[in-house]
């Protein structure tokens, strides 16, 4: 449900906050400097949401906890998932997706070849960043409100409870379901705005803007990451700049199966019966009968890959290097990902139930491989990948050449 729309109580004028504050760069990826204008008053708000611990059960959760600005809006650490509940004590069930580069993502879809797209979280299920703001409050093993009325309980003792009033109406919190929306819109205007979510600020922005050059490495890995008989990440991660000159953001924003391994340090994996099947088997239960999209999990921006501590949905890796060496190497040499079974053989694809391994990609390179070939990879070109991948850090500083 899209909830962007809702009528607006009442409007205060936008108030500079102290300093000046960048709003959302646009998609043509200008820098920040030429894009200078201070948060609506409504991102402000969510601003503040964004970052108040005192909206979860435990007292000590936020958005930020498990979204930190210096970690590409992403988890900090290296866990599968996050802790959570009201002790926080309480295992997640994936990990932490950055909320960077989502301004232009667009609800879930089939587009006109029936491919799935859009959507949020790692499985679509959110039609909007509104609609993504909502569910980590209400979510028992995130920050673990009963109810909205207790979500908005919270809020109404905040210390900025009087702006909320200001921007959205002096009665506004004597209508939980009317205040938990606007709560909402906030939150997604603050991503929308703030230059920190969509700040095209890597060395490879600087690079398309013809800036900076990329050394060898770089150059050579940015190569092999659209070579289509080699790496072929560009399918799914587009690097190229848009007809209209906007910057690549790295995703298509579609799905796909890789046959990830199973991480058993997800307590829900303990139990042998249990599989995350993704697509189909979504709390909104749209697609439990479209059995191919069994396993099937979002295209996530590689825009601060560099930054993560933990890969995939599962938080099966936890290094770079070994995400893209698990991508060359996942059927040449399927020993190093699974485990093995009773009679010795290896368990590929073990995250995924036998009647649903079909539906893993096989067909395109660099998965078009079997036990025994060559990687698509060697050693040296996954370093020269990694290298290019690290220019997608939003943050990059120049430094200027001496003379």
């Amino acid at each position: 449900m899209n909830l962007a729309h809702i009528t607006r109580f009442s409007v205060i004028p936008l108030v500079a906050l102290l300093g000046g504050v960048l709003t959302v760069l646009s998609a043509c990826g200008g820098s920040s400097a030429e894009n200078a204008n201070p948060l609506s008053a409504k991102a402000q708000l969510g601003e503040k949401i964004f970052h108040d611990v005192s909206l979860s059960a435990s007292g000590q959760q936020s958005c930020a906890s498990c979204h930190e600005s210096a970690n590409g809006h992403a988890q900090a650490n290296a866990l599968p998932a996050q802790l959570g509940g009201v002790h926080l004590t309480l295992q997640g069930n994936r990990t932490s997706p950055s909320l960077r580069y989502l301004a232009t993502n667009t609800a879930f879809h089939f587009d006109a070849e029936g491919t799935p797209t859009g959507g949020f979280f790692f499985d679509g299920r959110a039609t909007s960043l509104q609609d993504q703001a909502r569910g980590p409050f209400l979510n028992p093993l995130e920050m673990a409100n009963t109810s909205i009325a207790e979500v908005v309980q919270r809020l109404e003792k905040s210390a900025y409870a009087d702006a909320f009033r200001a921007v959205y109406g002096q009665q506004v919190f004597n209508q939980p379901e009317v205040a938990f929306t606007f709560m909402t819109e906030a939150l997604a205007l603050y991503q929308k705005e703030d230059a920190d979510f969509n700040a095209y600020t890597s060395k490879y922005d600087e690079y398309l803007r013809g800036k900076v050059t990329l050394n060898a490495q770089e150059a050579r890995g940015l190569a092999l990451f659209r070579d289509q008989t080699k790496g072929n990440c560009a399918a799914c991660h587009p690097a190229d700049k848009a007809a209209d000159g906007s910057h690549p953001l790295f995703t298509d924003f579609t799905y796909d199966n890789l046959g990830l391994p199973r991480n058993m340090a997800l307590q829900q994996n303990a139990n042998p019966a249990f599989f995350d099947l993704g697509l189909c088997d979504r709390s909104t239960g749209d697609l439990k009968e479209r059995t191919e999209l069994c396993g099937a999990f979002k295209v996530p921006s590689l825009r601060n890959v560099g930054l993560r501590k933990a890969f995939f949905h599962n938080g099966s890796f936890q290094s770079l290097e070994e995400a893209v060496r698990f991508y060359v190497q996942r059927d040449t040499h399927p020993e190093k990902w699974y485990p093995r079974k009773a009679d010795g053989s290896v368990d590929s694809y073990n995250d995924v139930p036998a009647l649903y391994k079909a539906n893993v990609n096989t067909t395109e390179a660099p998965y078009d491989r079997k036990w025994g070939d060559m990687p698509a990879l060697s050693d040296s070109e996954i370093q020269d990948v990694v290298a290019f991948l690290l220019t997608l850090n939003d943050g990059y500083v120049s430094t200027p050449s001496r003379k």
